[in-house]
């Protein structure tokens, strides 16, 4: 019988535009493991699309680098690499760092509550779990975060950095004792924010990046990914 759990229904939405959110979200779910490979049949079962839509599928997730084409054996989940993650955390701190100083300088009252909201949002997804939800909630945070800032390129340059981290990203977000910390960490960006302490707001959010980092950099070093 045909695993159903990544099928899709029908919408507006286009097949491939679909099938790529979902497998997007089986990846970062780790319903597929690095390492694993894709092949195609099984996928096409699973989504319940065509072999053309997760040919597609898998050359965007190819250039989203959570998929990899192995010599031989074709594509694959991929597997994150240390020093290539080392260098996107680092920059993500900067550059979020650099974000939230600006915010805590020029933010308008209005644009302060919409990041409260957008808070509460996260908040709402941490206790519920699910990373990829999570991660859905934080990019709206920050996307309000960096729009207040008005740093929009440098928001475009951390989206593209996310998208390429996801997996790790997930794994922090499951790892044990992650939820506490880091809702105290989202807590003190907004509350230097809302205090209107550029350098506090700075520090916080790379703490909260560097912090992160450190989880997966340990699972990467242990190999339990």
């Amino acid at each position: 019988m045909a695993d159903d759990t990544l099928r899709i229904d029908r919408s507006a939405k286009t097949l491939r535009t679909l099938a790529l959110e979902r497998m997007r979200e089986a990846i970062m779910d780790f319903h597929f493991q690095p390492g694993e490979r894709l092949v195609e049949r099984p996928l096409c079962d699973q989504l319940g699309v065509s072999r053309s839509v997760v040919r597609e599928v898998l050359r965007q997730l190819e250039t989203e680098g959570l998929v990899q084409m192995i010599p031989g054996h074709g594509p694959a989940v991929a597997k994150p690499d240390l020093g290539r993650t080392d260098e996107i955390y680092e920059l993500r701190a900067l550059l979020e760092g650099i974000a939230a100083k600006a915010c805590a300088t020029s933010a308008t009252d209005d644009q302060i509550a919409l990041l409260d909201a957008a808070l509460a949002k996260l908040l709402d997804a941490w206790a519920v779990g699910v990373p990829a939800e999570v991660m859905r909630a934080t990019a709206s945070f920050y996307e309000v975060l960096f729009e207040a800032a008005d740093k929009r390129i440098a928001w475009e340059i951390v989206t593209g950095l996310n998208v390429r981290i996801n997996q790790l990203r997930s794994m922090t977000i499951l790892s044990q004792n992650r939820r506490e910390p880091a809702i105290a960490e989202m807590h003190a960006i907004m509350d230097a924010i809302r205090s209107r302490k550029p350098e506090a707001a700075e520090a916080a959010a790379r703490r909260h990046v560097e912090t992160a980092w450190k989880i997966a950099r340990g699972a990467l070093r242990l190999g339990t990914l």
